[in-house]
């Protein structure tokens, strides 16, 4: 199926093709109003900027996390400590990294559904690593740079022109002065937990992913059985060049995670 944008979604006979954000009134009735949007790698929760605003038009109630970038259990244990401060079932939505985040923290009880945004979807045993590695280095991981305290930056170069190159090149330059080092070994760190093995997904595929392999977003998402939105073309930073598709993937998450559970 193909959208008015062009993208294609992929979703099961039962379920309705996502809802315009543009054709949602504020304070819509849903039956969850939580969201708690979890970062990537070299960067923080601000990223998310585009993408908030317009879930707080339709009524829901978001938090970002923090999370620290120093090991995989203090990114679960902020996440969690995120989730907590809701009342009321969770939408859990992971971009990049922080898919295999919110894949070991996602039992939680309170998370009724996780939403993968060009993410990592690890195995139980597998790290985001090893769950990359298959499809090979992109443009991207080649420009990831470690300093002598195994700190990893991107380089100028791989966030203007692979991560964040679908965007304004003011927005670019803003990524890369703002972008926050990431602990290099938390990568090869194994989960020991898979959410989604047991909780209602939804995935979206960004089909021209210079950071993380789109194949791997799509072979994840057809194991996970997620309901999956290919969208083309877009950068890494799909969150920032299509918050409307973004925000409407979350939107169905939310609408409908109790009905499946």
């Amino acid at each position: 199926m193909t959208d008015l944008a062009g993208n294609t979604t992929l979703t099961p006979p039962s379920v309705s093709p996502l809802t315009s954000v543009l054709d949602q009134k504020a304070g819509s009735a849903v039956a969850i109003k939580n969201i708690v949007l979890v970062h990537g790698a070299f960067a923080d929760g601000t990223c998310w900027y585009k993408v908030i605003p317009l879930l707080q038009q339709m009524g829901y109630n978001v938090v970002a996390a923090q999370n620290p970038m120093l090991s995989l259990a203090q990114e679960v244990a902020a996440t969690k400590r995120a989730i907590a401060m809701m009342d009321g079932p969770v939408i859990l939505v992971g971009h990049s990294w922080g898919g295999a985040v919110v894949t070991e923290a996602g039992d939680d009880p309170r998370v009724a559904g996780i939403v993968y945004i060009a993410a990592y979807a690890p195995e139980i045993g597998q790290s985001a690593n090893d769950a990359s590695r298959p499809y090979g280095w992109t443009e991207g991981q080649k420009q990831i740079r470690v300093d002598a305290e195994g700190f990893a930056t991107i380089s100028p170069e791989g966030m203007l022109n692979d991560i964040t190159e679908g965007l304004p090149m003011e927005e670019r330059r803003l990524a890369l002065a703002v972008q926050a080092p990431s602990y290099g070994a938390l990568f090869d760190e194994k989960l020991t937990r898979a959410a989604w093995m047991n909780k209602p997904t939804w995935s979206l595929v960004s089909a021209k992913d210079r950071m993380v392999p789109s194949a791997m977003e799509a072979a994840a998402a057809e194991r996970m059985g997620a309901v999956t939105t290919v969208v083309r073309p877009t950068c890494h930073m799909v969150i920032q060049q299509e918050p409307e598709t973004v925000a409407a993937l979350i939107d169905e998450a939310a609408r409908t995670a109790l009905s499946k559970q």
